[in-house]
């Protein structure tokens, strides 16, 4: 897969990706990322990306002319399963979103900034709208970093055990259960005897059980709304 991110902070995407499963991935050449700084590709002779609202009111707004001629020169080169905008007002991410998006070739997101991207490009480039949740962030590539994240570690190869992204909260619209490593008694507190004895058919359907209850008692929502 490739990743071209386009935004006017570029290195506020360097640290996202330069360690942990992030770093793996591209080690392994499981992913592509690129980031592509916006400002490169103004006409303006300050390299300037923003200007004044039409019609008044407070803040600026990113300018057409360098967003477009970056997705321009990058659609030229390879088709786009997505060109992705981060911003509050888009679909609110979830796990079937990033499974689905896991499974494409090419996807560009673009971050918005200021009181954002000029509605034209919405209009003629962008494919899909993404939040990260109901608030606001002072630009999208924090976003872009979490998207970016969720969808990597699902593809094949990035982590060590494959089976390991089919157990994360979310997959089957439950909560993970409760886990628990070495040291089997701490202070007093003891792990679950189901888990010591070996049976994992056992195992298997206490986890469901405790996935269902922390589901029930965190996010009941999620059970009312099952994953379309």
């Amino acid at each position: 897969m490739r990743i071209d991110i386009l935004t006017i902070l570029p290195r506020l995407l360097e640290g996202p990706f330069a360690d942990s499963i992030m770093k793996r991935a591209l080690d392994k050449d499981c992913v592509e990322i690129h980031i592509h700084d916006i400002r490169e590709y103004s006409t303006d002779k300050h390299k300037k990306v923003d200007d004044y609202a039409f019609g008044g009111g407070a803040g600026m707004v990113m300018t057409i002319q360098p967003i477009a001629d970056l997705i321009e020169k990058l659609k030229a080169e390879r088709e786009y399963d997505e060109v992705i905008y981060l911003t509050p007002d888009g679909e609110k991410l979830e796990q079937r979103m990033c499974n689905q998006l896991s499974l494409g070739t090419n996807l560009m997101m673009l971050c918005g900034h200021y009181k954002g991207v000029d509605q034209r490009v919405r209009d003629m480039y962008i494919t899909r709208e993404i939040s990260i949740g109901d608030y606001v962030l002072s630009g999208g590539e924090l976003a872009a970093a979490v998207l970016t994240d969720a969808i990597v570690r699902l593809i094949p190869g990035v982590l060590g055990d494959e089976t390991s992204a089919l157990s994360d909260s979310f997959q089957d619209q439950l909560l993970a259960p409760p886990v628990y490593t070495r040291p089997a008694e701490y202070n007093g507190r003891k792990v679950p005897e189901i888990l010591m004895g070996g049976n994992l058919k056992a195992i298997d359907e206490w986890r469901h059980e405790q996935s269902v209850r922390r589901t029930q008692e965190r996010r009941p929502d999620l059970l009312d709304h099952p994953e379309k």
